[in-house]
């Protein structure tokens, strides 16, 4: 999908096999088809909304090039998002995809993103209402822990593009070892530190908990759930795998978008614990060990894509969010339960103070 004329044709031909526009009257259907383009956040694929005769149809998405690995990603979102669908998640229905150029056609979600609904809320002097949040992020956690256990039901590994599983070497090379590279090194030119890589291995080995598996999203954000007349809807599941539980939790919560108050985090983890227990009996006590870890791993990858989408891509949007993700991060190593982590709580707070130095206020 290069070029307009050849947009048209691909997708004429794929809305055509699915029944979305007549065949009959293809050339005289496709000549009414507009397609406007998507901006996506911090991803490369490509996007449009089609419309026909002014009237909503379907969102396409394409890989952002015909390389082995885009294409393998492609092939992720269809297989994921199928399994997901039939399995009652709240995710968008599929109309049909081409396998040769990794389109895909989804059910158009609309453009009300959950950190929308959110930020439309916060008062004149910058304040959260509570009962509001309560209300817009409850559905959001009972529906997370539906699409992890039932979305583990029949899952095939093999659907995976990039890792099966969320591992160890997942969690030291593109989280910890990201924050490291991406902010600490080159967005803030600091050196390498003595021992901080053992004290990353030791909070990895903590957050994998008893390495109890379920489906996990990996970025389960507020830009990622969507608002369909009033009820949440997941996208971007194409980085589905294996992995803990409280991860996907964790990524909602402590998500610097939109900055919830630890009251509300801290209720919301009692409705997920609620829903979750529901479906899996007994799972609360695994949980409640590896959350405060894996909360603190989901928090060195934010801050390692944040540095590299804002500094490499050149995507300024996301270096908005580093500054109150750098203190999420100084506040959670405060607790007692890292106090044998006293690196990572230096290197946490130095970094916090070089970024506030070094951005113009």
């Amino acid at each position: 999908m290069s070029g307009k004329s050849d947009d048209h044709e691909m997708l004429s031909r794929l809305l055509c096999k699915c029944g979305l526009i007549s065949s009959g009257a293809r050339e005289q259907v496709t000549s009414q088809l507009q397609i406007e383009v998507l901006a996506g956040d911090g991803s490369a694929r490509r996007f449009w909304r089609i419309r026909y005769q002014g009237e909503p149809l379907c969102l396409a998405a394409a890989p952002a090039s015909s390389s082995v690995q885009d294409l393998a990603e492609a092939r992720s979102a269809r297989l994921i998002g199928l399994h997901l669908y039939r399995q009652g998640g709240a995710v968008p229905n599929q109309y049909d995809w081409d396998e040769e150029s990794g389109l895909i056609l989804f059910e158009d979600l609309g453009d009300e993103k959950l950190y929308d609904a959110v930020i439309a809320g916060i008062s004149p002097a910058g304040q959260h209402d509570s009962e509001r949040l309560m209300s817009l992020y409850q559905p959001v956690v009972e529906i997370l822990a539906h699409l992890q256990i039932k979305g583990l039901h029949g899952f095939d590994p093999g659907w995976c593009w990039d890792t099966e599983h969320y591992d160890l070497p997942l969690m030291l090379e593109r989280e910890s070892g990201y924050f490291f590279r991406a902010l600490w090194q080159d967005l803030l030119g600091q050196t390498p530190v003595a021992g901080l890589d053992l004290e990353f291995d030791e909070l990895a080995h903590r957050a994998l908990g008893r390495g109890s598996e379920f489906f996990l999203h990996r970025d389960f954000q507020s830009r990622n759930v969507m608002i369909v007349s009033g009820k949440p809807q997941v996208i971007d599941f194409q980085g589905g795998r294996l992995g803990p539980s409280g991860y996907d939790l964790a990524s909602l919560l402590i998500d610097p978008y939109v900055q919830l108050p630890e009251t509300v985090q801290e209720r919301l983890q009692d409705c997920y614990l609620r829903a979750f227990t529901s479906y899996q009996p007994g799972g609360a006590d695994d949980f409640q060990q590896s959350y405060p870890c894996l909360a603190v791993q989901r928090n060195l990858q934010i801050l390692g894509a944040f540095a590299y989408l804002s500094r490499v891509r050149g995507k300024v949007f996301f270096a908005r969010f580093l500054a109150p993700a750098l203190a999420g991060l100084e506040r959670r190593l405060a607790g007692p339960l890292f106090s044998d982590f006293p690196i990572l709580r230096r290197i946490s707070a130095q970094a916090s103070r070089l970024f506030h130095q070094s951005t113009p206020t």
